[in-house]
């Protein structure tokens, strides 16, 4: 049995295909299948049912392909010992980042970070929480960032920073002429959503209900970006809460619509987030001390309340 041979397997156990799993490791088709072949040889078991389109894994190959990624991941840790040992900062890393924080918190800290740890190879993505979790769990990942806490076994946890929500309220909205709001004055029946699967949507619905003013039976419209929001919310459609960061960059005529809430400020915790075998913690480190030192500056708020998304 080799690292390899594993490797090979997991490969296979996430593409369902050996053609396609075989481009993936930039090996030949029958090479990747006759190492696996010499595996199940080996343990005397089929890892894969063939006869099944896609490949299904078998109930043995389940509990073999997890202790696999173990495996696999723990070998990679003996060349991050070395990196480490050698305060090395370098090699390729890949990073998600969900859609509400990706367009705000990118610009201000690539260019810094990369010029810092030029021998870092960043591999970015957008991606949701849920496509995060699943990826740094299967080892897809080696960070991301996130709203926190999500209470998840395998995944630690970095705060970086609390950013404050604040309301856009458009002209002739019953709220537009007050100065600040209270918590207490959100309607979600009026309020203007990110479509289902973003976790901002659910710190919103969740600041919503805990006041209770949560009505299933009114107009409601969501969409897939803050933007579109905007736009919608200046049509006279509804009030919408943006992340503070989103604030910064719309136009002088918008900022009208800007609305601070009377403190406590509602809240979402953004962290760094990582397997806890908690492997290129250098560059993890490294990341958050670009990002924290940056972000230090541009949110300026204390005493802020942390709203924390609905359970799964």
């Amino acid at each position: 049995m080799t690292i390899t041979q594993l490797y090979y397997v997991l490969a296979v156990a996430e593409n369902q295909n050996f053609t396609k799993a075989a481009e993936k490791c930039f090996v030949t088709q029958p090479t990747l299948s006759m190492q696996i072949q010499k595996l199940e040889d080996q343990l005397d078991v089929l890892i894969f049912d063939r006869s099944k389109k896609p490949i299904e894994l078998t109930d043995v190959g389940k509990k073999i392909v997890k202790q696999a990624r173990n495996i696999v991941n723990e070998s990679y840790r003996i060349q991050d010992i070395v990196d480490q040992q050698k305060g090395f900062i370098g090699g390729e890393f890949k990073l998600g980042i969900i859609p509400t924080v990706m367009p705000t918190l990118l610009p201000m800290f690539l260019k810094t970070f990369i010029k810092r740890h030029p021998k870092v190879k960043l591999k970015i993505e957008e991606l949701t929480t849920e496509e995060i979790i699943a990826r740094i769990v299967d080892g897809h990942l080696d960070a991301a960032i996130a709203a926190t806490p999500l209470e998840h076994d395998t995944i630690k946890e970095r705060v970086l920073y609390y950013e404050p929500f604040v309301s856009y309220i458009p002209k002739n909205h019953r709220l537009h002429d007050s100065k600040k709001i209270d918590v207490s004055d959100l309607d979600i029946s009026d309020m203007l959503l990110l479509e289902d699967g973003h976790c901002f949507r659910d710190g919103v619905i969740n600041l919503c209900k805990v006041f209770k003013n949560h009505t299933d039976d009114k107009f409601q419209l969501e969409s897939g970006s803050i933007e579109t929001l905007i736009k919608l919310s200046n049509e006279g459609l509804g009030m919408t809460l943006l992340p503070y960061l989103h604030t910064l960059d719309i136009n002088d005529k918008e900022k009208k619509n800007l609305h601070h809430f009377n403190e406590p400020t509602p809240a979402r915790e953004v962290s760094i987030i990582y397997h806890k075998s908690e492997l290129k913690m250098q560059i993890i480190e490294a990341l958050q001390d670009v990002i924290s030192g940056i972000i230090r500056g541009a949110i300026a708020f204390q005493n802020v309340e942390i709203i924390s998304p609905l359970p799964k």
